[in-house]
């Protein structure tokens, strides 16, 4: 067993036998990392930038991201579709965006939470 660590600039910490993939610790990034999803393998993840922007790492593939427009507030977090096939991203005031075969289910804009969305499960 093991798990992986993100840092808001990027870098990857691994831990017990979850792999290293890779990071963008190295890169300059726009925004921060806010989220990042393992793969059901566990052999990849994508990291999740505060606007939007999606990195892939391993076997996680490159769906599409909301980096540059398409959010309506900042990205807090980001989950993988069963299949791998696909991620959701949400954003603080509960915008739900779905990449690859991630179907659309509902969001919580609209309905005025008392307080930002943090995260999608």
């Amino acid at each position: 067993m093991g798990y992986r660590l993100a840092s808001a600039a990027g870098g990857v910490f691994s831990f017990g036998d979850a792999a290293f993939l890779g990071s963008t610790g190295a890169e300059r990034l726009v925004a921060p990392i806010v989220g990042m999803a393992p793969t059901a393998d566990g052999r990849g993840y994508w990291l999740l930038a505060r606007d939007g922007g999606v990195f892939s790492f391993g076997d996680a593939r490159f769906f599409g991201s909301a980096g540059g427009g398409g959010l309506s507030s900042p990205a807090v977090s980001i989950k993988a579709a069963l299949d791998g096939g696909g991620y959701w991203i949400t954003s603080a005031d509960g915008q739900v965006l779905p990449y690859g075969d991630a179907q659309p289910e509902g969001s919580a804009v609209g309905l005025s939470p008392s307080s930002p969305v943090v995260a999608i499960g």
